[in-house]
């Protein structure tokens, strides 16, 4: 056998790598083509076929249908109504004055509406109307001033109704739906969204007679303008948990409105569709004034409620109260604000009997009074 030269086992060596080179490239595509069908042919993947074990990514389902407030505005908003306040007499150009705001039907079968009693305050006659474009006139059943509410009545048939929630039940952070008539009837029923801000708010307002009065509220982000007074707010459940009343209108302030919660309103409507108006108890006082701390140290007198005058006759006089008594206890409650003294009425009736200790010459007395009833304003 020859032998082979070096440049011919060279050429050898170089035609052997080029083959093995070839081989493995085809080889490897293969390889790789067969690994490609194995893992896109669905049939290697186990599906639900009766009880089958399927295995997908998770799909989320999001829609216009999944959001409660869809559901909120097409079963509540139909009981919040459009309420016109034609006042008495007319402006420069002869047309009648009016005002416009919101109200909520919360019994269908007596016609019965809340709404806030600036909304109707001096009507000289309230007209209703209602998702339908149903127009009625409405009857004032009563209002309380203290609380800014007020029930009207209407005579019709076929009406929708809200339902109350529980308002000690919420908590921070909830979703809340405004529903009003922001600027009067051609915005009627619109729909505002935000969350429930904060609980047990207090907020002072003053009324159109120059009164102030203190309301206990919820605070809101959800948007609440000129017209939305009197209106809902609605929880995720679909539930009325406050009727709205008013908003912080200032340029550096946004997103801050106010609701009656319902645990307040409920009692003072049932008081109005029974006696027209809320009884309150009176202890018989007037001309009062609290003693701050630094008024205490100016004339020698004890922080409390300095009393200037009592009504003749009525349940702190006959319990011997006297004019220049300043009261610092109430029912074992230290007494140094008025708005002191209101949390201690708040949780009694007429006609309950109280302890009042008074400071009179310097020197505590202790009282018992029977509560009266205030009188009407």
């Amino acid at each position: 056998m020859g032998r082979f030269s070096y440049n011919e086992n060279r050429r050898l060596g170089v035609l052997f790598i080029v083959i093995t080179s070839i081989l493995s490239a085809i080889l490897g595509g293969i390889f790789v083509l067969l690994m490609l069908l194995f893992f896109l042919n669905p049939e290697q993947f186990p599906q639900r076929i009766g009880t089958e074990e399927k295995f997908e990514l998770p799909v989320i389902p999001f829609g216009a249908g999944d959001s409660p407030v869809i559901a909120i505005a097409e079963n509540v908003g139909p009981a919040v109504v459009g309420i016109t306040n034609m006042h008495r007499g007319h402006d420069f150009f002869n047309n009648p004055l009016m005002s416009s705001g919101s109200g909520v039907i919360f019994d269908k079968n007596q016609g019965h509406i809340v709404t806030n009693f600036h909304v109707v305050e001096e009507a000289s006659s309230i007209k209703i109307t209602l998702d339908d474009n149903r127009y009625y006139e409405a009857r004032l059943i009563g209002y309380d001033r203290d609380t800014d509410l007020a029930v009207l009545q209407i005579d019709a048939g076929n009406l929708p109704e809200a339902r109350f929630g529980d308002s000690l039940e919420l908590r921070v952070g909830e979703l809340a739906v405004a529903i009003g008539n922001p600027l009067g009837n051609n915005f009627a029923r619109s729909v505002t969204v935000g969350v429930i801000s904060a609980l047990e708010r207090e907020i002072t307002v003053r009324t159109s007679g120059g009164e102030e009065i203190t309301l206990q509220v919820l605070q809101t982000d959800a948007a609440i303008n000129p017209g939305n007074s009197g209106g809902a707010l609605v929880n995720s459940k679909g539930e009325i948990i406050g009727i709205n009343s008013v908003k912080i209108a200032r340029a550096d302030v946004e997103g801050m409105g106010f609701a009656i919660p319902t645990h307040v309103v409920k009692p003072i409507i049932e008081q109005l569709i029974e006696k027209g108006y809320v009884s309150r108890p009176f202890i018989g006082i007037f001309d009062f004034r609290e003693i701050t701390s630094q008024m205490s140290n100016w004339y020698n007198l004890p922080e409390g409620i300095f009393v200037g005058g009592v009504v003749p006759e009525g349940p702190a006089e006959v319990a011997g109260m006297r004019p220049g008594d300043v009261m610092v206890e109430m029912q074992g409650q230290i007494i140094r604000t008025f708005e002191d003294l209101q949390e201690v009425l708040r949780d009694h009736n007429v006609g309950d009997e109280t302890s009042i200790v008074v400071v009179r010459d310097g020197r505590r007395t202790g009282l018992n009074i029977i509560l009266g009833e205030m009188p009407r304003r």
